[in-house]
């Protein structure tokens, strides 16, 4: 449950070792969160992430657990067990669906195999487990659903509509997942930030009104405050990407990718 400051006591991450992620953790940190679980694929960079974090909290006086959790967004008949776990040891106040994978939009158009493994991580494992999650939070009769989607989605481009039609089926589902849990306390924040400069996108030209995993962090955890619907990280995005969905195909197509 949240404190008496209204501050988010738990937070679960799905893609524990996402550096928007992780952003976002430190971010609740500083705001008296004090249970974390990272969830990811068991490795030397899930464990070291937990130990950073446990270090951080430790050498600013704060008393913070820090549990990781074997989690692959691709085992989907795993989805309901692994997670019911976590929920069946306390309340989970914020749960952060922080796994996808970019691709090699050219590459995988040649591969069926590695395009359909973009879309389902990016898609049917989101599906999976943010049902899960979401019959545990209206179950507890509280919590935030933060699912990051992307701009992407918006209207899928010649560079990567690979990478945006999953994401595109990310963000309605997350939509009328919204709906579906309105009244019960439970809530959902879809998240649309724009190209974000992070481990998967270096070495990739950088797309107007770039951001970083720091500001997508501040943007969730106000978000989560206000129990707003969807935030765009930059918030110019939002008049953009409106103006956006309306050109006129041929004029769309001529846009740089």
């Amino acid at each position: 449950m949240k404190d008496a400051f209204g501050s988010p006591q738990s937070l679960l991450v799905l893609g524990g070792t996402s550096d928007i992620a992780l952003a976002t953790v430190r971010r609740f940190l500083a705001r008296r969160t004090r249970t974390v679980w990272l969830a990811g694929r068991p490795g030397p960079r899930l464990d070291e992430a937990a130990a950073t974090l446990r270090r951080e909290a430790t050498a600013h006086g704060a008393q913070v657990t820090v549990r990781t959790v074997a989690f692959d967004a691709l085992a989907c008949e795993s989805h309901e067990e692994v997670l019911g776990k976590v929920f069946a040891e306390g309340d989970i106040d914020v749960v952060l669906l922080a796994f996808g994978v970019l691709g090699d939009q050219r590459a995988d158009e040649q591969d069926p195999t590695a395009a359909v493994r973009v879309v389902r991580t990016n898609y049917v494992g989101a599906v999976s487990a943010g049902l899960v999650c979401a019959r545990a939070l209206r179950t507890q009769g509280h919590g935030s659903l933060v699912v990051l989607s992307s701009v992407a989605g918006v209207r899928a481009r010649r560079a990567n509509f690979l990478y945006g039609s999953s994401k595109a089926g990310l963000d309605a589902f997350a939509q009328g997942l919204s709906d579906a849990l309105h009244g019960t306390g439970a809530h959902v924040l879809v998240v649309r930030p724009g190209f974000v400069h992070t481990r998967m996108t270096a070495g990739l030209p950088a797309a107007p009104l770039a951001t970083t995993p720091g500001a997508v962090a501040d943007a969730v955890v106000q978000g989560v405050r206000r129990r707003a619907g969807t935030v765009w990280v930059p918030g110019a995005l939002g008049p953009l990407m409106s103006l956006l969905r309306l050109l006129p195909r041929p004029l769309f197509r001529r846009l740089p990718g």
